[in-house]
């Protein structure tokens, strides 16, 4: 690289940090819920990327709550237990051995990477479940699904301690029963009910498409509650998306600023959402 190319870069970084302070101000002070999926994790070093841009986000002000999933890590120990999973319309009864497996992986293997991930990146990381200080409460969603439970009350104390520390909360989607019991949540909607309990700026739901698609394959920008419903009649929404669209009108509704979905694959794909005047994926809302 030439020393001009060199100073051209050197301008540009310089250029998009100067660009970048108005929502830099925005953000200050504010608490943004990112759910994590199984498939955006991907290996270490989009493990890495994602954990330095959470660090970021809390060094110039943002409390960052990650809500994590790992569908592809609980059926690989499933298999690797030879626990058999039986299935009602194509979802998966949690019975007394399987719930014994989620949270062995989400609380254990899941969790504690990217608590280590981000304290690496010289951040300050606490892994914990919905089950402890009852962050969330469930009640059952289905007997016929066995252990999978839907958020019923919470109690974000805990969060604001942690914050209060300079500490991320990394959650693990479990709940406890009204009698002790163990309850696996969706992890979209885990990350939607603390997003509403803590009146979150913003709910980041990352998976592994670009967003909410028009019928031609172009990614909608912006969308409000109508438009969503609109969509989903119609049919242009639909399959996995309807469950997180599902989610992002509830968190709106339950006081949540904005709900952006958003590849998780891309990198620095928080960043963009955040710091960018375009934006990364399909942000909902009023």
């Amino acid at each position: 690289m030439t020393q001009d190319q060199t100073n051209l870069d050197r301008a540009a970084t310089a250029r998009t940090l100067s660009n970048a302070l108005p929502l830099l101000q925005r953000y200050d002070g504010a608490t943004v819920v990112v759910k994590f999926g199984g498939h955006a994790m991907g290996d270490d070093a989009d493990m890495d990327s994602f954990a330095r841009d959470i660090v970021l986000m809390q060094q110039v002000g943002v409390n960052p709550v990650i809500v994590h999933g790992g569908g592809p890590m609980i059926n690989e120990m499933l298999s690797k237990l030879g626990v058999v999973s039986e299935f009602v319309d194509g979802k998966r009864v949690t019975d007394a051995a399987t719930v014994e497996v989620v949270e062995m992986v989400l609380s254990g293997r899941v969790n504690k990477r990217i608590v280590q991930a981000i304290n690496a990146q010289g951040g300050k990381a606490v892994g914990l479940s919905g089950k402890d200080a009852n962050l969330i409460t469930c009640d059952q969603t289905n007997p016929d699904l066995g252990f999978v439970g839907t958020p019923t009350e919470l109690d974000p104390s805990v969060l604001h301690t942690l914050f209060e520390a300079d500490t991320i909360p990394v959650i693990a989607p479990l709940g406890v029963g009204q009698n002790g019991e163990t309850y696996n949540i969706n992890g979209d909607t885990a990350a939607g009910a603390i997003a509403t309990a803590l009146k979150a700026d913003r709910l980041l739901l990352l998976t592994d498409v670009e967003g909410v698609k028009d019928q031609s394959g172009k990614v909608l920008t912006e969308l409000t509650p109508t438009q969503i419903n609109a969509l989903t009649k119609d049919g242009t929404i639909a399959g996995g998306m309807i469950p997180k669209t599902e989610t992002a009108l509830a968190a709106i509704n339950g006081g949540v600023r904005g709900v952006v979905i958003l590849d998780g694959r891309a990198p620095n794909a928080c960043l963009l959402e955040l710091y960018t005047d375009h934006g990364a994926g399909s942000l909902i809302r009023k």
